[in-house]
């Protein structure tokens, strides 16, 4: 994949992974399922466990008609559903597996990208801490009536995001700027975040970066945005907040 970035105007600052300026965001979260604001969606919800890599594990909600599209999104791994019943009911699921389990409900993208490349190797491996986690989760009381739990059926995602034999990245692209380039080969995607090999090595482009710029393609360049290096090995991070 090749591609130069050339900036339009935008509310946008250069730095941000939202798609939305921070006035637009505020009124976005005053009616959303993801900030608890709303009580009223009809819609039933699934409860999940997503798994990222070692010691990551989140739990979550998503509507049902969504099918798996979030976890996609998020970069998940290896998932499993818990339950699916109304939203408060979901909700009320995830606060307690929270917690009781000791899981958080949100894992950093910079948390992801350090481990992607040093995953464990089979679809075995990466779902046995979910497994885990879904027999303890199941075991608890507290239930919501009218959550209908789902047995452990792991889903992984290894495979779709091209995630074997995966190098490890040098860093992660920090900013778009007019008329920078990003140029490299597409190794790996996993939610938003492309794995590009270029001058040798691996970088992370977050496409959440791209909103509000145009593209054009171009040939046999380099980056010439600015790249933020990786400080720390793969898994040695201190904590996921």
């Amino acid at each position: 994949m090749s591609a130069s970035l050339v900036g339009s105007e935008r509310c946008i600052r250069d730095r941000s992974t939202g798609a939305r300026c921070e006035e637009c965001a505020r009124l976005e979260r005053a009616h959303s399922v993801a900030a608890d604001t709303i009580a009223d969606d009809p819609r039933p919800y699934h409860v999940y466990l997503a798994w990222f890599g070692p010691g990551m594990v989140k739990v979550g909600i998503t509507a049902v008609e969504r099918g798996s599209a979030r976890l996609l999104e998020q970069g998940t791994v290896c998932f499993s559903w818990l339950g699916a019943g109304p939203l408060m009911a979901a909700r009320r699921t995830e606060q307690l597996l929270r917690a009781a389990l000791r899981v958080p409900d949100r894992i950093p993208y910079g948390a992801k990208r350090a481990v992607r490349s040093a995953l464990p190797v089979t679809a075995a491996e990466r779902a046995a801490e979910v497994e885990e986690l879904h027999g303890r989760a199941t075991a608890l009381d507290g239930w919501p009536e009218s959550l209908e739990r789902e047995p452990f059926r792991p889903v992984d995602h290894a495979g779709v995001f091209g995630l074997a034999g995966l190098p490890a990245a040098v860093g992660e692209v920090g900013e778009l700027v007019a008329g920078g380039v990003v140029s490299g080969e597409l190794v790996a995607a996993a939610g938003p975040d492309l794995h590009l090999v270029t001058d040798g090595a691996v970088v992370v482009l977050d496409t959440r970066l791209m909103t509000g710029w145009g593209l054009r393609p171009v040939r046999g360049v380099g980056l010439t945005v600015p790249v933020r290096e990786f400080r720390e090995p793969p898994g040695l991070q201190d904590g996921l907040f």
